[in-house]
């Protein structure tokens, strides 16, 4: 992550130990995991863009669209780590 351009955030609450980490998908990323899942982007669970965890990483990246995918990886204490799949939604 970009530590400069998180600095100017209040509360970055992508550093909190209890909050996932997330990750913007690129167009082709997110084309290739929907593929190897064989769902379209319609069919996965929604996130508003007005998410904490999504304003977060648009000072990283900018504006993120509606419609894009982001990757949430969880840890778990049976399974390490649990990856998720969300579609940003207007919020």
């Amino acid at each position: 992550m970009n530590h400069l351009a998180t600095e100017n955030i209040s509360f970055n609450v992508l550093k909190h130990d209890l909050v996932p980490e997330h990750h913007l998908l690129s167009e082709e990323e997110a084309g290739r995991v929907l593929s190897e899942l064989g769902i379209t982007c319609d069919q996965l669970p929604k996130i508003k863009n007005n998410d904490a965890g999504i304003r977060v990483l648009e000072t990283i990246h900018g504006p993120i669209a509606e419609g894009r995918v982001v990757r949430i990886v969880r840890k778990s204490e049976t399974a390490q780590e649990f990856v998720a799949y969300r579609l940003v939604t207007k919020g």
